[in-house]
């Protein structure tokens, strides 16, 4: 796996790296944009479909903001009509084995429920 767990530091907000970025993985939709684009590239109506409770407004919202962390690309396309789909860029890929473990893991914990 990856790198031990550090021991428990205390730093100011804006010095915890993972903090923040656990707290983005966190919010209730992003892993789960992530997890589905790491599927390869989606327009936005697919990404609507495969999460029919977000709403337009916070799916435009949240795939800003994971292309303005750099984690999602949106790419248009030089046909008419023009036509955009989003896409994880080189440091989302990144996040494809994090994800994939999660999932793992929580598929794990649901079966020693059964």
């Amino acid at each position: 796996m990856g790198s031990p767990m550090p021991e428990t530091t205390v730093c100011r907000p804006d010095e915890c790296l993972a903090e923040d970025w656990l707290g983005f993985l966190g919010h209730r939709w992003n892993a789960l944009l992530l997890w589905h684009l790491s599927g390869g590239p989606k327009r936005y109506s697919e990404l609507q479909a495969l999460l029919p409770r977000i709403s337009p407004k916070v799916l435009t919202e949240r795939l800003a903001g994971m292309t303005g962390r750099d984690l999602v690309r949106r790419v248009e396309s030089n046909v008419y009509p023009r036509e955009v789909s989003y896409v994880l860029s080189p440091r989302g890929e990144g996040l494809r084995g994090i994800l994939s473990d999660l999932y793992d893991w929580a598929e794990a914990g649901d079966m020693a429920k059964s």
